[in-house]
């Protein structure tokens, strides 16, 4: 069950009581009705989402002076990699509920309003969503449009969003908007916190996407929203290399996601391989089949090593560098080339919907383009390596 060879017993221990839950409520003809429910759009799993909150799989990063469980990088990577192997969607929203305290956390807002919002969190298990893409600026951030204007002692904001994860089922969105465009991104950029139902915002429809149905994202509009002074989230104008190091801290995660999708999707092919009979053996005695299958686990093994290598060393206070965006671009692509070959070592049975094989390749086709895409992957590893002039 856990394929982290360092795993403790105790970590070892959690991710054995998030596989029975995940047992229970994404068993297989699960997701399937999960995913065709809303026109083929998909459904959240609210009862997966509960069951897994209520055993404190909601507050793994929050900090226990808040009531959190604060687990370590590694742990929370490892419970992720396994409800990932069940569904990559559900476990992107889920993950992205649970780990938005910090908007509330980070706020101005007094310490009792604070505290509120956290128990809420923590009783009703709610959570909030980071807005930053907007339909013309994904791989660039610095080309975000929305603007946010001071009006008395209150913040005025203006914008679109895109594609934001969360964006229908969050309570509370960090919006990341302009306040200063006289000044870098650098200087001029400032996240807000807003609470759903806050006049002049809404939520559009949900994407229609070619994968990740059990993933809630759509996008928000705002027009002429108003948030007190206080609801600035950290300092005023530094929310661009916030927001560039929450991607930068995210990323080995979403090459946990992706190889227990990856690891899912190979496990099901091998069982398929040894009973699927060819010439009167099965099909894992021939070569092709089996070194092809061997050579596959070793991309899933090694985008593993690379995402538990990139969370040792956060845990250790060390700056990841070009870790992260290796890890999540090289990781990543190993992980959906696996799963596309699966689909043609499988043949018919692998392209159809009687396997789970095809599902998880359409889904883990999202991780290639969230947090960067694999050229951005490549684009932020090759500054390091250029000579300063």
């Amino acid at each position: 069950m856990v394929d982290y060879l360092l795993a403790t017993e105790e970590q070892k221990k959690m991710v054995a009581e998030v596989h029975e839950i995940c047992e229970r409520e994404l068993s297989e003809k699960k997701v399937k009705e999960y995913a065709k429910a809303n026109n083929g759009k998909g459904e959240y799993p609210w009862a997966a989402h509960h069951a897994l909150a209520s055993a404190g799989y909601y507050s793994m990063s929050l900090p226990k002076a808040w009531g959190g469980r604060e687990l370590d990088f590694v742990t929370r990577g490892m419970i992720m990699e396994e409800i990932s192997k069940y569904d990559l969607g559900f476990a992107f929203s889920f993950r992205g509920l649970g780990e938005k305290f910090g908007a509330v956390i980070n706020s101005h807002i007094p310490e009792a309003d604070k505290k509120k919002w956290i128990d809420r969190q923590m009783n009703e298990h709610i959570g909030g969503c980071f807005c930053l893409t907007e339909p013309a600026a994904g791989s660039d951030p610095k080309a975000i449009e929305t603007i946010a204007y001071k009006d008395g002692t209150e913040w005025v904001i203006n914008g679109e969003k895109r594609f934001i994860t969360n964006s229908t089922n969050a309570e509370y969105y960090n919006i990341v908007a302009w306040t200063d465009k006289t000044v870098s991104a650098g200087k001029g950029i400032t996240s807000f916190l807003v609470e759903k139902g806050t006049p002049g915002f809404t939520i559009t429809e949900k994407e229609d996407a070619m994968g990740l149905q059990l993933c809630d994202y759509s996008g928000v509009v705002l027009k002429n929203v108003r948030v007190p002074e206080d609801h600035i989230i950290g300092v005023e104008g530094r929310a661009f290399s916030s927001a560039m190091g929450l991607l930068e801290g995210v990323r080995p995660y979403n090459v946990c996601f992706a190889a227990g999708a990856a690891q899912r999707a190979l496990d099901i092919a091998v069982k398929f391989a040894n009973e699927r009979i060819a010439f009167g053996k099965p099909i894992i005695e021939y070569q092709g089949v089996g070194f092809d299958l061997a050579e596959l686990q070793m991309k899933v093994d090694a985008a593993r090593s690379m995402a538990y290598y990139a969370l040792t060393c956060a845990d250790q206070g060390i700056a990841l560098g070009r870790m992260g965006p290796a890890a999540k671009g090289w990781g990543i692509k190993m992980c959906v080339d696996v799963c596309t070959d699966l689909i043609e070592l499988m043949g018919a049975y692998g392209y159809s919907g009687d396997y789970m094989v095809e599902k998880i390749a359409r889904d883990i086709r999202g991780y290639a383009i969230a947090g960067g895409t694999y050229n951005i992957m490549k684009e932020i590893v090759c500054r390091g390596m250029k000579t300063k002039k």
